[in-house]
């Protein structure tokens, strides 16, 4: 299956050797402030539920607990990194993928920088969120109202869905594991990487994307870098916020937007490798293709495919993988293009 790289002329600057080897320069960090907070949300009033006698504190009595009443739901976490002296006057959001949080920014699994400070470095305030029900925003079981039960992802699913391996490749022990050849994901890593999986109920996009309205909303013009479901959501909000939404990088991104015509940031697109030894991101990678070709034709989009710049070895973290510093330099390149930006 080819695909079609658009925008070259926008994608000039980044030359696939000296663009890879040498990524935008990077300068001291100088934080002006680190806070966090929750946005978005709805009240809810549950009631007729049972009223329980629990032992809630060990060696106290047993006592009443009583779970009708009124609560906030579908909140999203945020922790915020702002510089004394940023280089762009747009933050990045960054919006975790499915079944993740927004941990798979902050380091990865061998315990590298991640994105997080790589783009602080560059000069861009930062926004890093736990999208609801997922880390550190919270849940809550209305009765009668949650339907199926959340769905996990297993070590054997993840290491093939994010191709990491093939299918049957996964073993407990981590010596019989047979990754890719050239894999650049930190195979050794598997296992810690795996403890950041979290649970996610289906069929909640209207919450998610609630959410995550209210906080561009809060924040004001911005930049979103989202993977793979928080890919998708991030085109969702450029066709929902116009007037906000600066530039998008869609890493990977899954679940497209209905209609192409209402966004005016530009907009870049990236994929890794081993695309095409998997039926499911294939389809994905075909159906983002599609999406991609329709919006070309409203705003600027430019597309990287990595193994097309002779970069090979990418998962579906590239943000996590070896050579994750050099791939988001390749999207400040990108970003100091579109927004002019100045490294001293």
């Amino acid at each position: 299956m080819g695909f079609k790289r658009w925008d070259s002329v926008a994608l000039e600057h980044i030359r696939p050797t000296e663009g890879y080897k040498k990524p935008v320069q990077e300068g001291t960090v100088t934080l002006r402030s680190v806070k966090s907070y929750y946005v978005g949300g709805t009240s809810v009033t549950m009631s007729g539920l049972p009223v329980l006698n629990r032992q809630i504190v060990p060696a106290a009595a047993a006592r009443i607990v009583d779970m009708n009443g009124s609560y906030i739901v579908g909140q999203l976490y945020v922790q915020e990194y702002r510089l004394a002296e940023p280089r762009c006057p747009y933050p990045i959001l960054l919006w975790h993928g499915g079944g993740m949080c927004g941990s798979q920014w902050e380091a990865t699994p061998d315990g590298r920088d991640g994105w997080l400070w790589h783009f602080l470095r560059m000069g861009f305030d930062v926004l890093v969120s736990d999208g609801p029900e997922r880390g550190r925003s919270p849940w809550l079981v209305r009765d009668g109202e949650r339907g199926d039960p959340p769905v996990y992802r297993s070590r054997e699913e993840a290491w093939s869905i994010f191709r990491i391996g093939e299918p049957g490749t996964y073993a407990d022990e981590p010596a019989a594991r047979k990754p890719y050849g050239g894999q650049q994901f930190p195979v050794d890593a598997f296992d810690l990487f795996a403890k950041q999986f979290v649970p996610r109920w289906l069929g909640h996009m209207d919450l998610e994307l609630s959410a995550y309205m209210a906080l561009v909303r809060e924040v004001g013009p911005c930049i979103i870098v989202g993977h793979s479901q928080g890919g998708g959501y991030a085109l969702q909000l450029a066709q929902k916020c116009p007037e906000l939404v600066q530039a998008v990088v869609a890493i990977e991104p899954t679940g497209m937007p209905d209609r192409a015509d209402g966004a005016k940031a530009p907009q870049l697109f990236l994929w890794g490798d081993y695309i095409a030894c998997s039926e499911i991101w294939s389809s994905y990678r075909h159906t983002a293709q599609a999406f991609l070709s329709e919006l070309g034709q409203h705003v600027q989009t430019s597309e990287i495919d990595l193994p097309g710049l002779g970069i090979r070895g990418n998962s579906h973290f590239m943000m996590l993988d070896r050579n994750s510093k050099d791939i988001a330099g390749l999207v400040g390149q990108w970003l100091q293009h579109r927004f002019q930006i100045h490294t001293n």
